[in-house]
């Protein structure tokens, strides 16, 4: 009897230790997540709990409640058209617009009807914003208009303080929290190493203080370099990219997940902005405009 009580005993001891080696920790099944927070580069501290919501809906497949996001089709065009222009323009497929709002880059710098009223009364007619910061470029752009605003020599600093800035530019026209800002980088010559490492640590700059600052970075550029070269230094398991890609590629049907340049499982979902058409003249309810033509499936601004 003595030897049978030992025995179960025994047995006893041997499952409960299976048990605790089968078993995690307390806290455990969340360490895996908060190690890909720290591999992504999207820290916590010192945001709000929008500037957190921004971050979490990059690790998940959706975006994170209040982040507004559009199907459908868009235009943007270098001057922001009058109120009156955008009434008469409801009569078009189109049900977005995107803003050159900002930036040191920009070909329209004097955008004499953008307001904040202007924000507010598109929003009342039912558009949603696309806005458009044109910051700095690369330093082997290929554009000669866009040569004399090439980034200098401290990428990281510079890229930073444009961030700010079109921050700052965007909540002064009424742009809330968990708004997108779309970063314009023309086409480079992303295959030289020196250009390509330049461009990639202003971008990177760029996109954390914009997430910082609890909004949505966003990327533009050609399908060709600038994407490409995301595309590339996503796939490196590179830091701090950007959330939204947005990419040009002409004289194609409009898609969102038919881009050679991209993954298909890359910025997806909801994360992709195809340019399909460039600089077209088109007429809506009697007013024309020289517009891009787009379609996408991303985050459009929240108006104040």
């Amino acid at each position: 009897m003595r030897c049978r009580k030992l025995m179960m005993g025994l047995v006893l001891a041997v499952a409960l230790a299976a048990l605790a080696v089968c078993v995690p920790p307390t806290g455990a099944a969340s360490r895996p997540e908060a190690e890909g927070r720290g591999a992504e580069g999207l820290g916590t501290a010192g945001r709000g709990a929008e500037g957190r919501g921004a971050e979490a809906a990059e690790r998940g497949a959706g975006w994170a409640p209040g982040v507004s996001t559009f199907r459908g089709w868009a235009f943007d065009t270098c001057l922001a058209p009058s109120i009156g222009t955008m009434r008469r323009w409801k009569a078009s497929d189109y049900q977005a617009v995107g803003i050159y709002y900002a930036g040191r880059g920009r070909a329209c710098k004097r955008q004499p009807e953008l307001s904040r009223g202007w924000m507010r009364a598109v929003r009342g007619m039912g558009w949603k914003v696309l806005p458009v910061y044109v910051g700095s470029q690369s330093p082997c752009v290929t554009a000669k208009h866009k040569k004399d605003v090439r980034m200098g020599r401290h990428p990281w600093r510079q890229g930073t303080r444009e961030g700010r800035d079109a921050v700052r530019k965007a909540k002064a026209l009424g742009m809330r929290q968990l708004s997108p800002l779309y970063l314009d980088m023309e086409a480079y010559t992303h295959r030289k190493k020196k250009c390509a490492k330049t461009t990639l640590t202003f971008v990177r700059a760029w996109d954390r203080e914009v997430r910082r600052l609890g909004f949505v970075p966003g990327f533009y550029s050609s399908a060709s370099s600038g994407v490409r070269h995301m595309e590339a230094a996503r796939r490196a398991g590179v830091r701090d990219l950007p959330a939204v890609m947005w990419f040009a590629r002409w004289h194609v049907r409009p898609h969102l997940y038919r881009e050679p340049a991209l993954r298909r499982n890359a910025w997806h979902p909801e994360r992709r902005i195809h340019q399909y058409a460039g600089n077209v003249k088109e007429r809506h309810g009697g007013r024309t405009l020289k517009i891009d033509r787009n379609l996408m499936h991303a985050p459009v601004a929240r108006i104040r």
